[in-house]
């Protein structure tokens, strides 16, 4: 059986997950081997099996934990009871902030999708689209009510918001000019502007 601590009592699936990030964003997942990800991790081949079943597992993971956490938040943003231009405004705030504080999650995956197995790709494919659904929805809520301009459909909106937050990777720097909440906002309130009546 293996060990789910270390000695610091660090769960050996998140020693896992953070080796495979460090290795995956250094080096590219394709020039990573699952020796190295457990080297890094103090932990034995078993034990990476026990928890995952192959490297495409760990790859799907680790983008997979950011759009738990957007996803959940895009729900609470989206069921709070306030007005839709507060509440589209706090969800397109909040996953900039979120893809900021996971960049290398969010790069490693950009960048390393087309690795991942039919099965999981189609799996995150339908997480995203559920992801990107919800978002709309909120948009298209704001437009019904007369808040939002009809001008632009609904869809060519969420793309362009996160089109940009796809792009945050290649551009964003934690020792940059702007913190991420500042990012955030001016985003966020670049698509209310797109958005005005």
């Amino acid at each position: 059986m293996a060990r789910t601590n270390d000695g610091d009592g660090t769960p050996v699936p998140q020693r896992l997950l953070a080796a495979a990030t460090r290795l995956f964003a250094e080096q590219g997942y394709d020039r990573t081997s699952v020796q190295e990800i457990v080297e890094a991790a103090g932990v034995t081949k078993g034990a990476l099996y026990h928890y995952f079943g192959s490297k495409d597992d760990l790859l799907h993971e680790v983008y997979a934990r950011v759009l738990r956490v957007q996803q959940e938040r895009l729900d609470a943003f989206a069921n709070a009871d306030e007005p839709i231009e507060k509440r589209l405004r706090g969800a397109a705030a909040d996953v900039v902030v979120t893809t900021i504080e996971n960049l290398d999650d969010a790069s490693i995956f950009f960048r390393s999708m087309h690795h991942l197995s039919p099965e999981k790709n189609k799996q995150v494919r339908a997480e995203r689209r559920r992801y990107h659904e919800r978002f709309r929805a909120l948009v298209e809520e704001g437009q019904q009510a007369g808040v939002f301009s009809t001008a632009t459909p609904a869809d060519l909106v969420v793309d362009y918001h996160f089109g940009s937050v796809h792009h945050l990777s290649t551009w964003y720097r934690p020792d940059g000019p702007m913190a991420p909440q500042e990012v955030a906002d001016h985003l966020a309130d670049l698509l209310l502007r797109a958005l005005r009546p």
